[in-house]
C-alpha cells in the first residue's frame, strides 16, 4: 500500500487537559485528525479544534457511539480513507507510535493491528486491578472459545477501512473494542499485536475510575463473548 489515507478517530468525554497533546503528538503522515467529542462539558472541542482536528458531537454517551459517529463522518466524505486508527484522548497511548501500529498493514498487508500495552512497556500505575484482571480473563476465554491469538483489548489500533465497514460495528458503549476482535476473527481478518508504550492518563479514567464503569464494562465485554461463543 502506498502513500495510503490514514484518517484517526478519537473518542473524547472531557478531556480539555490532554487533547492538544495527544493531537501534537500525531504523525505527519494522517490525512485528518477527528475528534468526536462525547458530550464534553468543558475545552475539549475548544482545544481539540485550536490543535487542528475536525471536531464531532455526539450528545449520545458511549464510546461506541462515538466511534461510529466518527465513521459516519467518514462515510460521507468523497474520498475514503485506506486505514483508520482508533486512539483515545487520554494521553496514556503514545501517538507518535501510530507509524509502529501502521506498519504491518504497509508492509505485510495485514488488516487489522491492535496496540498491546505489554508489561515491560507499561507506566506503573497506568493500568488498573479491574482492567488488567478485565483483559487477561476477556482474551483467555477469546482463546479458549475461538482460539484467538490477543493478550489485550488496547484502544490504540489501526484497520483497513473496507475491513472495518465489513464488520458491521454496532456497540455503543463499552464493548466496542472487543467486538471488533471477535468480528474480526469471526470473518477471518488476519492480524497481529503490536507491542506499544502505555502511561498514566490525564485526568480520571471514566470507566476504570469508577466502580460502575469497571463493572459495566466487564459485563458488557463478557456479554459480546460468550454471545458469539455461541453462535
Amino acid at each position: 500500500m502506498k502513500n495510503p489515507r490514514i484518517k484517526v478517530i478519537i473518542p473524547a468525554f472531557n478531556e480539555e487537559d490532554s487533547i492538544a497533546l495527544v493531537i501534537k503528538d500525531i504523525p505527519e503522515v494522517v490525512d485528518e485528525v477527528i475528534v468526536v467529542s462525547n458530550n464534553s462539558t468543558d475545552k475539549t472541542e475548544e482545544n481539540a479544534r485550536k490543535a487542528g482536528a475536525k471536531v464531532l458531537t455526539e450528545t449520545r454517551k458511549g464510546y461506541g457511539y462515538a466511534c461510529l459517529k466518527g465513521m459516519e463522518y467518514v462515510a460521507h466524505q468523497a474520498e475514503k480513507p485506506d486505514i483508520i486508527v482508533f486512539l483515545d484522548g487520554d494521553y496514556s497511548d503514545y501517538p507518535e507510535q501510530l507509524t509502529k501500529i501502521i506498519q504491518p498493514i504497509l508492509q505485510e498487508d495485514i488488516d487489522f493491528v491492535i496496540g498491546a500495552r505489554v508489561d515491560r512497556l507499561r507506566e506503573e500505575g497506568s493500568m488498573t486491578f479491574p482492567q488488567i484482571f478485565g483483559n487477561w480473563l476477556a482474551t483467555r476465554l477469546m482463546r479458549l472459545f475461538f482460539g484467538a491469538k490477543s493478550t489485550d483489548l488496547g484502544p490504540f489500533r489501526a484497520i483497513k477501512y473496507e475491513k472495518l465497514l465489513a464488520l458491521n460495528m454496532e456497540d455503543k458503549t463499552y464493548g466496542w473494542t472487543v467486538e471488533m476482535q471477535l468480528k474480526a476473527i469471526k470473518q477471518k481478518l488476519s492480524y497481529v499485536e503490536v507491542p506499544v508504550n502505555y502511561r498514566n492518563r490525564i485526568g480520571v479514567s471514566k470507566v476504570s475510575g469508577t466502580l460502575k464503569g469497571a463493572v459495566m464494562a466487564g459485563v458488557k465485554i463478557l456479554g459480546w463473548i460468550f454471545k458469539y461463543s455461541f453462535k
